[in-house]
């Protein structure tokens, strides 16, 4: 800004845009573990702040006058700023309605890679403590947020464009489909889930097919609504020496009971055949596997949640598994 030109109002806009970056947050509720039987806090509530745009802007031409007719060659003001509170604080938690353990879900993960082990542990930490309140649609990509080399997460494979491909945040799906899992055990409604294109064995460890549920933003999505009279608590662990990984859903049971019937496989399709493609950059004599097959599969099953000998939910959950091809790059560079 030179204030001997006067006043570009583009660039104060510029410069509020700058220190709102800096100084602005969405409200936050505080995340909760529940042990012994009682939910405690691990970290706080923070209120959100926004920039009093009238404000900043008046005391910043203010002090550009002010600087005209003085012989500093800066300026320093303090932001001022509006305070959100969260919707929850930590006072409010005894009176949530999180008395009990009402789902859980399991996985494994044992042949990943470094950077799927890390962006599971990381997506897992992310969604750890969440509280979910009467009547509110849960989103997972929501309650994730951004999922870029960004925010912390690193290359591992995922599916994108028909391909398997590196890609940040390559691992997340593992989280979304454990919870998927905890889902069909606490008899709460899900309102949305799609499978992957194709059978990835990671979500087949130790589990039938059809459980998985991925993720991508902004869609496809995972999403649930809490339909109980009381707040819910979804407490999540990855546990990286033993590849596993659990999630738990608490709240207060209101009597019902979740069940679902064993997952049905049917129009197997063996995979294509294996595609080799000529590529100039590897040495002549190279094969190198870029993807992977897998036989193509239709998966059903039910899931049925019934209260006081009623039932309240009967929903089938259907997937539809592609045959996958294999891929090898075949190198007809010079040779080193």
């Amino acid at each position: 800004l030179n204030p001997k030109g006067g006043y570009d109002g583009e660039a104060i806009e510029d410069t509020l845009k700058t220190v709102a970056k800096t100084f602005e947050r969405d409200p936050q509720n505080p995340k909760f573990v529940f042990e012994n039987g009682k939910v405690t806090e691990f970290e706080p509530a923070l209120d959100g702040i926004k920039i009093d745009t009238g404000q900043f802007e008046t005391q910043l031409i203010r002090k550009l006058e002010d600087l005209e007719v003085s012989e500093e060659k800066s300026i320093e003001l303090n932001v001022p700023t509006n305070k959100t509170p969260p919707e929850i604080t930590t006072d409010k938690v005894n009176n949530l309605g999180i008395n009990e353990l009402i789902g859980r879900g399991t996985s494994t993960y044992y042949h990943s890679i470094p950077g799927r082990v890390h962006n599971i542990s990381l997506a897992t930490s992310r969604i750890n403590g969440t509280l979910v309140k009467p009547g509110e649609s849960f989103s997972f990509n929501t309650a994730l947020g951004d999922v870029s080399a960004f925010t912390g997460y690193q290359q591992a494979y995922i599916i994108s464009g028909g391909k398997t491909i590196l890609g940040d945040g390559g691992g997340v799906c593992q989280v979304s489909s454990t919870l998927f899992r905890a889902l069909l055990n606490s008899g709460l409604p899900i309102t949305e889930r799609q499978a992957h294109a194709y059978r990835v064995s990671y979500y087949e460890q130790g589990s039938s097919p059809g459980l998985d549920a991925t993720v991508y933003s902004p869609s496809p999505d995972l999403k649930f609504v809490n339909d109980t009279p009381g707040y819910i608590l979804i407490e999540a662990t990855a546990d990286t020496k033993n590849y596993s990984l659990v999630f738990e859903i608490y709240g207060t049971s209101d009597g019902r009971v979740a069940s679902i019937t064993k997952p049905v496989v049917t129009g197997v399709v063996a995979p294509p055949e294996d595609l080799y493609q000529d590529d100039p950059s590897l040495p002549s004599g190279t094969i190198k596997q870029i993807d992977y097959k897998a036989w193509g599969a239709k998966v059903t099953f039910n899931y049925v949640v019934t209260r006081d000998g009623q039932e309240i939910i009967n929903k089938t959950f259907l997937s539809n598994y592609k045959p996958w091809q294999a891929v090898y790059l075949r190198g007809t560079g010079p040779s080193q």
